[in-house]
């Protein structure tokens, strides 16, 4: 029975959390989607996505690209707290902890990202994580080190300083591709002191030092080409989320807005806009826009070598 001063969020929480232990969905299931909680409890999206948050929070769901959001196997008391089974697992290391939270990062987001959760997906006590780690920050700050340690550049670069930025700069959207919540957490303001990110840091200045740019003017191009392939892919995160928590995607959510669209240009507000979307659809993806930027930021750049700074 649910308290009658509960919010309807907790309610549902309640509801699913006594199914999964009941047996009714086990691990591997998939819970209702955001959709489903709406239509079955008559709720908002917003609170069906709270529900989603709350079970991610206590570690008994988690999200599966292309699959939903489904029961975890590691949500049973047993693997929560195994020195109730007479111990603390022997093999807990640092790379462990850090591999499941950039899973756990990957497929959900940093903010799904807890101590409580790592501890349950990979079956040991909580406390048991601080004896490798200080706490989340510098979890976080291991997990940006390691994501990039993977991709090292290449000892020899191609020739020429724009082969080269080229090279840094795809090489580093594809690791914002593959893990949406570094973009976010890289600061461009307060870089963090990692030696595997550092390094294209240095890949950039290399291939600048020569050309005649002054030191300030080199130090600006370096943040200008590295804060542009952040600052488009901080982009990939909330799209991830957005289609995780509504179910519907991109394609699917701009078809829906076709019509208000429409209505909103056919008021004459915004002449040009509507002279340009009308007509066949503009391929202007994230990764179009990318290639785009990048040809337009490093062809200025070019100009600036030709005369001479």
């Amino acid at each position: 029975m649910h308290e009658a001063g509960e919010p309807p969020y907790a309610r549902i929480v309640a509801d699913i959390r006594a199914r999964i232990a009941a047996g009714d969905l086990g691990p591997g299931d998939r819970v209702p989607s955001a959709r489903q909680i709406t239509r079955e409890w008559g709720v908002a999206i917003a609170t069906a996505t709270k529900v989603h948050a709350r079970l991610r929070e206590e570690g008994l769901v988690r999200a599966v690209p292309g699959i939903g959001t489904v029961v975890t196997a590691a949500h049973r008391h047993d693997l929560r707290h195994p020195a109730a089974r007479g111990g603390e697992s022997h093999d807990l290391t640092r790379e462990r902890i850090v591999g499941a939270a950039i899973a756990i990062a990957d497929a959900e987001g940093l903010s799904a990202l807890t101590m409580r959760r790592i501890a349950a997906t990979l079956g040991v006590a909580t406390m048991s994580l601080y004896r490798h780690v200080q706490g989340k920050e510098d979890l976080v700050l291991q997990m940006v080190d390691a994501v990039f340690a993977p991709s090292p550049l290449p000892q020899r670069p191609p020739e020429g300083w724009r082969a080269q930025l080229e090279l840094v700069a795809r090489r580093q959207w594809q690791l914002y591709r593959r893990h949406h919540w570094l973009a976010p957490v890289v600061s461009m303001t307060r870089p963090q002191l990692v030696p595997s990110g550092m390094a294209y840091t240095e890949w950039v200045l290399r291939a600048l030092d020569g050309l005649g740019l002054d030191r300030t003017t080199t130090w600006h191009v370096m943040l200008t080409v590295l804060g542009f392939v952040r600052g488009l892919a901080v982009n990939f995160e909330p799209e991830a989320h957005a289609e995780q928590d509504t179910g519907v995607t991109y394609t699917e959510w701009t078809e829906a807005q076709d019509r208000r669209l429409h209505k909103i240009l056919a008021s004459g507000q915004f002449p040009t806009l509507s002279r340009l979307a009308t007509g066949p659809d503009i391929d202007a993806d994230l990764d179009t826009v990318f290639e785009f930027g990048l040809g337009q930021l490093l062809d200025g750049l070019a100009v600036r070598v030709r005369r001479g700074g």
